[in-house]
């Protein structure tokens, strides 16, 4: 008879697909959650830069280059225009004050000045002409008042005689009358001659004063005028040294135009141009410090000039101590000038990693000296020589400092 066949519930086939499946998820949730996914790079030694980090003081300083120039320094321009007529030293030369360097022609200014000198004479002349002339005429007139009064003196006396003759009766009254007449009509002919003397001094006076006075002002412009041709000649400021001499004889200047400088050579400054990123941060008595034939020289900022000029501002530093010996005009220095007084921080010295992370992040070598991790970090000012760091970093800690740029998304190195 037939037998029923019990069908199996687990078959074989099945059990192993369960199995493979059980097997791929435990490897997948292993491999999420303990195996390893930091990507590695083998780097030698000998192509990396490694540096300690180390508690010091942080001094936030700028590295510049300064000349050395003249303590003071005039440039000659030239005040009038004109042609070099004779050059009386040479480029290099020692000058005295007052001594002339160079002598410029110019046929206008000199015709001006004697066209003036020529108005001057004249105007003086006829200012004496003119004091002549009513010197005379005030003589003429006192003459005639001198005549006058004589006649008055002597109708005074006859129109006296005749008020009494006239109250006898022993003359007429015509005759009286006459005399009267005659008596007042001089008399009021010296009120006029008098005034008329009085008036005419006065209008002298004035018109001499103002002649004179037009004198005053021709003369003024002469001298203006003097002083003009005495600008033709170019004459050193004070004693010096006379450098970038420009002139030749026969060469033209116009006005305004340098011809060169004289330098004063008693004491040096340092002029330097900074960045304008720290123009906010220099300012007079700022310290400074270089080396110059092996020992350290200190200078000071002693004037800010605020105008930017190609992103750069200029300042002039003096020598905190004296000039060096040895020194010379336009020499090179390179000066560290010192922002602030500095202070206790943790120090990380500058490197080519800056460059790739922007100082986010850094490979910190490992105590065994086998490999190095990427480690975020947080950096504050900087100095040519170091970074301040804020976060991230311990005193003692060994990083990399060289370039990252072949590294990518690396985040442990290797080191062979």
């Amino acid at each position: 008879m037939d037998r029923v066949i019990e069908k199996k519930k687990y078959p074989p086939k099945k059990i192993a697909i369960i199995a493979t499946v059980t097997l791929v998820l435990v490897l997948v949730i292993y491999n999420l959650l303990f195996a390893e996914h930091t990507t590695k790079l083998n780097v030698e030694t000998q192509r990396i830069t490694t540096g300690s980090v180390q508690e010091g003081t942080f001094q936030e300083f700028i590295a510049v280059d300064g000349s050395v120039d003249p303590l003071k320094t005039f440039f000659l321009d030239i005040t009038e225009g004109g042609r070099v007529d004779k050059i009386y030293t040479d480029d290099g030369k020692m000058v005295q004050k007052g001594d002339t360097i160079l002598k410029l022609s110019n046929t206008t200014l000199q015709i001006d000045f004697m066209t003036r000198e020529t108005q001057l004479y004249d105007l003086m002349n006829e200012r004496q002409n003119s004091e002549i002339l009513m010197k005379q005429d005030q003589i003429r007139k006192m003459n005639e008042l001198a005549e006058i009064d004589y006649n008055l003196t002597t109708a005074e006396r006859t129109y006296t005689r005749n008020k009494m003759l006239i109250a006898e009766g022993a003359i007429s009254k015509e005759e009286y009358e006459a005399s009267k007449d005659n008596y007042q009509y001089l008399k009021r002919r010296k009120d006029l001659g008098e005034r008329s003397v009085k008036q005419d001094a006065q209008l002298m006076d004035d018109r001499l004063r103002q002649l004179d006075e037009s004198i005053r002002r021709m003369q003024a412009n002469i001298n203006m005028a003097r002083n003009t041709l005495n600008n033709l000649y170019v004459v050193a400021p004070f004693t010096g040294q006379l450098s970038t001499l420009k002139a030749e004889v026969g060469e033209s200047k116009a006005a305004g135009e340098n011809i060169g400088q004289v330098d004063d050579l008693n004491g040096y400054k340092v002029k330097a141009n900074i960045d304008e990123h720290y123009i906010s941060k220099v300012y007079p008595g700022l310290d400074g410090s270089f080396e110059f034939n092996g020992k350290t020289y200190k200078v000071k900022v002693a004037k800010v000039f605020p105008e930017v000029q190609n992103n750069t501002f200029q300042v002039d530093m003096e020598f905190a101590e004296g000039t060096p010996e040895g020194i010379r005009r336009g020499q090179t220095l390179q000066l560290k000038l010192n922002l602030n007084d500095g202070g206790k921080a943790i120090l990380l010295p500058r490197g080519g990693f800056y460059q790739s992370t922007g100082g986010n992040w850094i490979f910190v070598v490992d105590k065994s000296g086998s490999f190095a991790e990427k480690r975020t970090i947080k950096l504050g000012r900087q100095n040519p020589n170091y970074y301040e760091v804020i976060d991230g970093l311990k005193p003692g800690e060994k990083v990399i400092v060289s370039s990252y740029d072949s590294y990518g998304d690396i985040d442990r190195l290797e080191l062979k």
